[in-house]
């Protein structure tokens, strides 16, 4: 994924195109689709962190565990959030900090990427980098998260559901209303 903190504006339009969702909902797929589509700089949370960290997200949950994670993406969050006319790609947990939504929001649209919890877990099932679903039944954790989470999700500004949809009909939908708010 491309990682750019330059300057991120885009004359057009100077608020920022935010996804939100859980992990296996297509933020990262979709995020690049949009900025070249839109030739938008990306940002994404996830790389930010990594970067600052030295070490992947999974070694940071083993080490310093989900807290600390969540100390270090609330800050990356408030940085990225002042930047203007970029695709912000979020980690799935992103949304649990009311900061990082309103902060987000404030400077930007929030697309909630939704899908079932089938749909999540057969497109992430077979992926080792998850730190929240290295255990015996990663169907059922998400579930439960999906579960905990969806009253955050839903404060995005808009819902996008991305069940048996490819990435260009999803594309087009976010493209779609990020005109009819210019």
């Amino acid at each position: 994924m491309t990682l750019n903190m330059g300057l991120c504006y885009n004359p057009a339009m100077k608020k920022n195109i935010v996804l939100v969702g859980f992990m296996g909902a297509g933020k990262s797929l979709i995020s690049e689709n949009l900025a070249q589509k839109l030739s938008w700089p990306i940002i994404s949370t996830d790389d930010l962190i990594v970067n600052r960290e030295r070490r992947s997200i999974n070694e940071i949950f083993e080490q310093s565990k989900e807290a600390y994670f969540r100390q270090v993406e609330k800050a990356v969050v408030k940085e990225v959030a002042k930047k203007e006319g970029c695709v912000i790609d979020c980690g799935g947990g992103v949304v649990l900090d009311p900061d990082n939504l309103a902060a987000l929001k404030e400077t930007g649209i929030v697309f909630y990427l939704s899908a079932t919890a089938q749909e999540l877990y057969s497109r992430i099932k077979d992926q080792t980098h998850r730190p929240l679903l290295n255990i015996e039944n990663p169907r059922a954790k998400i579930e439960k998260l999906l579960e905990q989470r969806e009253a955050f999700y839903a404060q995005a500004d808009y819902t996008i559901d991305t069940n048996h949809k490819d990435t260009e009909m999803i594309c087009a939908e976010i493209i779609n209303i990020i005109k009819s708010e210019t």
